[in-house]
């Protein structure tokens, strides 16, 4: 079945939408990256779809539908990002090369710790008073 017929099919009803009164409608569907619905970022109506996910097993895994390729904790952002945009490079789904860093970015950032917030200044009389 072509990607066209699925997404006649798709597009108006599917268990993956989530639709508000105003606004877009979102996706929930695998292999979405942006979580539009849309046919450009449609995981089930496109044979070639790009799914960045954030699993136990791997913190970052970038899956193509040819292959997929795990990013560890302590790699750095730079190496994620690079491995995610390889894909793109290649030739496979360039126009989902800037959703999927994105997507990758959120995620790695997402997983830092946060940092220690400094101790609060005493200040007025409990600073004169020590």
């Amino acid at each position: 079945m072509s990607n066209d017929l699925q997404w006649l099919l798709l597009r108006k009803s599917n268990s993956y939408m989530v639709k508000a009164h105003h606004g877009p409608i979102f996706s929930k569907e695998p292999g979405n990256l942006l979580g539009l619905h849309s046919h450009k970022y449609s995981g089930l109506a496109n044979s070639k779809t790009i799914d960045v996910t954030d699993t136990k097993a791997s913190p970052t895994a970038v899956s193509s539908a040819r292959s997929t390729s795990t990013i560890r904790p302590r790699s750095g952002s730079r190496r994620a990002l690079g491995i995610a945009s390889t894909s793109a490079k290649r030739g496979y789904r360039p126009d989902l090369r800037k959703a999927v860093l994105a997507r990758t970015a959120a995620l790695i950032s997402a997983q830092k710790e946060p940092k220690a917030a400094p101790p609060r200044k005493l200040r007025g009389k409990k600073a004169a008073a020590v």
